[in-house]
């Protein structure tokens, strides 16, 4: 685990090398460099700098955090692709073409003044989030955590909520992570298997990083949610306040997931906010919402909420096919095998 550590930083230092020289000989074809002053002074990170540099506002904002995701945040096309729900070929092209835009464009690579950063802060904050997620699913990984990606996200997004304080947004964020985070010794049991929320020995859980996730959730939300990710530390701060799985508040977890609609009408959303439903209202009720979401049929979590709830409902044959689907469409091993474990659970009766 150690030496694997200590191999993904040595490639990781060598990408972001190499992702600056590359920006550097692009703001080289531009006549005139941009000083350094007050940007540098305001966010003191070189990766910091880079994401906001590649986060440029002439940019569609999925093309501006696709191209950064794949220029500075250490992921692959395929990745960026499951990230985005659309097919690998489909995001290649996008970056061609954004690459492409650039170009002809003349896009200036330049570190904003602080004045402008907060038309870039949510493609910023979009970006890291996605860092942490891909992190914290491993989707292609042969673990199910990839410790350096979070990692990598949790003080990327600590130093952005320290240099613009009162971006509740970006504190949010730094929250959701760390609650999230401190689960990460319960997400398996000894043998290296995927234990479930529900299931989770939540002694595990860290109790100094709850804590201070608590505390960044609180203030962020203070005066009501700004945005989705204050709404997502709300949501983190309810699992990680119940003592017990039976002790957590999944109506207000529903309520929380309503709000985060209004923020992110997105399928994903509709889909978590079925699933809390499912805890309130019962399995029947949580189906009958995933039923009607559009959009998802190649998201493999959609199936495995679909198989889970039909477990529960004791429709055994569509639940092993539902589980089936899921695997079709998961590639990390861990995972995989856990669901295979369901798989065969109810299709054994």
């Amino acid at each position: 685990m150690a030496r694997n550590g200590a191999v993904d930083r040595l490639r990781r230092e060598r990408n972001l090398a190499e992702k600056r020289r590359v920006l550097e000989a692009l703001a080289a074809l531009e006549p005139e460099a941009a000083a350094p002053g007050d940007s540098e002074s305001a966010l003191p990170d070189d990766r910091l700098r880079l994401i906001f540099t590649c986060c440029h506002p002439a940019l569609a904002p999925e093309s501006r955090v696709a191209l950064t995701l794949r220029t500075l945040g250490g992921l692959s096309t395929a990745e960026i692709a499951r990230a985005f729900l659309v097919a690998e070929p489909a995001m290649a092209q996008r970056l061609v073409r954004t690459k492409r835009k650039i170009r002809e464009a003349g896009i200036r690579y330049e570190v904003p003044d602080r004045e402008r950063m907060p038309d870039r802060l949510p493609s910023v904050l979009a970006t890291l989030y996605l860092i942490y997620n891909e992190g914290y699913m491993g989707t292609s990984s042969e673990r199910l955590l990839r410790e350096d990606l979070c990692a990598d996200a949790i003080r990327l997004a600590g130093l952005l909520a320290a240099t613009l304080p009162s971006e509740r947004e970006a504190l949010g964020l730094l929250a959701m992570m760390e609650l999230t985070h401190a689960r990460r010794d319960a997400r398996t049991g000894a043998e290296g298997e995927l234990v479930v929320l529900a299931e989770q020995d939540r002694s595990l859980w860290r109790a100094d990083e709850i804590a201070r996730g608590l505390d960044h959730a609180a203030r962020a939300g203070a005066g009501g949610p700004t945005g989705p990710y204050t709404v997502q530390a709300a949501i983190a701060a309810e699992h990680s306040r119940a003592r017990t799985a039976a002790e957590t508040d999944w109506e207000r977890i529903a309520r929380l997931y309503s709000w985060l609609a209004r923020f992110d009408p997105s399928p994903v959303v509709e889909l978590n906010r079925a699933v809390a439903v499912a805890e309130v209202e019962g399995p029947e009720r949580g189906l009958e919402l995933v039923e009607r979401i559009e959009g998802l049929d190649s998201y493999g979590p959609l199936h495995v909420t679909r198989a889970d709830l039909l477990r529960r409902l004791s429709r055994a044959a569509e639940s092993a096919a539902a589980y089936e689907r899921a695997i079709e469409l998961t590639e990390n091993p861990v995972q995989r095998a856990f669901l295979d474990e369901r798989r065969r659970g109810v299709a054994g009766g």
